[in-house]
């Protein structure tokens, strides 16, 4: 039985990462600062780790004294925009040493091959009727925030691994993800999670606020279709990052609407001052389709999935008698 190692286990993608790395036969260890704060983990063993300590990479990517056949780094500190415009400090500083202790301990003790998430904030700000960028536009290299500038880093710590000491290296860059047991509120929360929240809280006929004019473009992509992506370029031959996203656009503003009709609401629009990060970013998923990943789920498909969720979590919060 190959034995995986999800860093981030107890986060969103890394939770549902853990379950389809199960459904396939691993055994699994999750690794994360807490546990998954929404259900129980199905990794065999859980770790609670401070990955930012040189000695917590070696614990996590070793297994009964043996180096992980794969190692899923995914741990973070990151969040939504709100988030990321807060807290570049906490951003620069801890996942530097995340990143940079465990892609030194995978290649110290020889991991089988080493999987790190980075992201589409590593590409510049664009309008939205320019090209789709490709992987190989991240450079010259102008990312709109510090998130995407440590991503980029990142890259390049796990890629300079791969050159000089024989780890086998998978570098995926995310698209905004979603879908339900992720974080709904308290500012670390994406766009969709956060509207779902906004709308179920919202009576029929209400308002809700959304940051700046509600026109910047966005990718969703859906969480089952990511972790699709993620499993199928571990096991490729493609050694370069690869986009991992939906080719489906939608503006901040149409969120809102396919929210609205999922929950069977009719709300409207207060637009506010807040962080908005960039007009758009188009990015090519040329590279990972060729694989043969597709995007199983639509917006609309996975907000279906994903609001219930948010709904119920809203629920049972007013009902402890807690602010939403």
């Amino acid at each position: 039985m190959k034995k995986a190692v999800v860093c981030g286990a107890g986060g969103f993608i890394g939770g549902h990462l853990v379950e389809r790395l199960k459904r396939e036969g691993f055994w699994v260890r999750g690794v994360d600062i807490k546990q998954h704060e929404f259900r129980r983990t199905a990794a065999d063993e859980f770790l609670e780790l401070d990955l930012r300590e040189p000695e917590s990479g070696k614990r996590a990517v070793l297994v009964d004294g043996h180096p992980a056949d794969e190692v899923y780094q995914l741990a973070a500190d990151m969040g939504g925009m709100g988030f990321i415009h807060s807290a570049e400090c906490e951003i620069m500083h801890n996942s530097l040493l995340i990143n940079t202790h465990v892609s030194h301990a995978a290649a110290q003790h020889g991991v089988g091959r080493y999987f790190f998430s980075s992201s589409a904030c590593v590409y510049r700000d664009q309008s939205p009727d320019e090209p789709d960028l490709a992987e190989g536009d991240a450079y010259p290299a102008q990312p709109d925030n510090e998130y995407g500038w440590e991503k980029l880093y990142s890259e390049r710590v796990a890629l300079a691994y791969q050159r000089n000491r024989g780890i086998t290296v998978r570098v995926a860059r995310f698209q905004n993800c979603y879908g339900p047991y992720g974080t709904w509120r308290g500012g670390r929360e994406k766009a969709p999670a956060a509207m779902c929240r906004k709308i179920a809280a919202a009576p029929d006929g209400g308002t809700i606020e959304v940051w700046g004019d509600g026109t910047a473009m966005r990718v969703f992509t859906y969480v089952d279709d990511l972790v699709d992506g993620i499993y199928l370029l571990m096991r490729s031959d493609v050694q370069e990052p690869t986009n991992i996203g939906s080719d489906e656009r939608v503006s901040i503003n149409e969120l809102v609407a396919i929210v609205a009709g999922v929950a069977g609401k009719k709300v409207s629009i207060r637009h506010v001052d807040g962080p908005v990060g960039v007009h758009a970013r188009n990015h090519s998923s040329a590279r990972i389709r060729s694989m043969g990943w597709a995007d199983r789920n639509s917006l609309r498909e996975g907000i279906a999935r994903t609001y219930p969720w948010v709904k119920q979590q809203v629920d049972e919060a007013r009902a402890r008698g807690e602010k939403v």
